[in-house]
């Protein structure tokens, strides 16, 4: 009898060392569907860490438990954000406290200019980067910065997603799907950011299809199966354990 390699428990299980942001067997359900099944893993300051899986495996499930959306629903387990109890928090608190989602839909205030949506995140503190900082590193958004923001292109509106999230004093960035829908050369673009803004010492968690893209940026990665995590540990040992890849991931 075969019986499957168990890569879900190393040494960067949430249950081994403090980390910055650690999750402890979080529990969570849309209704009666138990989606989130027991997840537990670290991610530490300064890292990038790649959340993958197939659809349906719950990776954007576990972003919005971890910042405390209230759907789904968290019914046991622990978020902790430098040593502060996210699990204790509504969403809002929990911002308020540096955590920074950058949503699947982006959702950019309609109305609104590229400068009026980063000045509304500005509106009460905690205040993260200037809006000057912000166009340094997306020169786009500043040459389009009295241009309403529904109307820029895929891209950009990721660009001012992203920009809008660091205009918070954020201490850890949240993505869903950056990539979608994004032509390869733009996706060079966002990754060159968030090369940039782990330079500057952010901690990211970066949920995305395009697996491999994701890989190759982050350090670690762990991998989701139906709601509970099959992988846990080092990008590279993904990217180069073909058999791992094409049973959890297709690729």
């Amino acid at each position: 009898m075969n019986v499957k390699p168990d890569f879900s428990k190393n040494a960067n299980m949430a249950t081994t060392a403090p980390a910055f942001l650690s999750v402890w067997d979080m529990h969570a359900y849309y209704g009666e569907s138990y989606i989130v099944q027991g997840i537990s893993f670290n991610v530490h300051e300064g890292e990038i860490l790649a959340l993958l899986g197939r659809n349906g495996a719950g990776k954007t499930s576990t972003l919005r438990s971890i910042a405390r959306l209230g759907d789904p629903q968290v019914t046991h387990g622990e978020i902790w954000l430098d040593h502060k109890p996210l699990h204790n928090m509504a969403s809002h608190e929990a911002a308020g406290v540096g955590l920074g989602l950058v949503p699947e839909d982006r959702r950019i205030i309609a109305g609104l200019t590229v400068e009026e949506n980063l000045k509304l995140a500005q509106i009460a503190p905690p205040i993260g980067w200037s809006i000057e900082r912000l166009y340094d590193l997306f020169p786009r958004l500043g040459e389009r910065k009295n241009q309403e923001g529904t109307t820029l292109s895929g891209g950009e509106q990721q660009m001012l997603s992203i920009a809008r999230a660091l205009a918070r004093d954020i201490k850890v960035l949240l993505l869903d799907e950056p990539y979608e829908g994004l032509a390869p050369v733009i996706v060079d673009e966002i990754e060159k950011t968030l090369i940039h803004i782990k330079e500057q010492g952010m901690t990211t968690v970066i949920v995305e299809q395009n697996a491999i893209r994701a890989l190759e940026l982050a350090d670690r990665a762990v991998i989701l199966d139906t709601g509970g995590i099959v992988f846990d540990g080092a990008a590279a040992e993904v990217l180069e354990n073909a058999e791992l890849r094409a049973e959890y991931l297709a690729i």
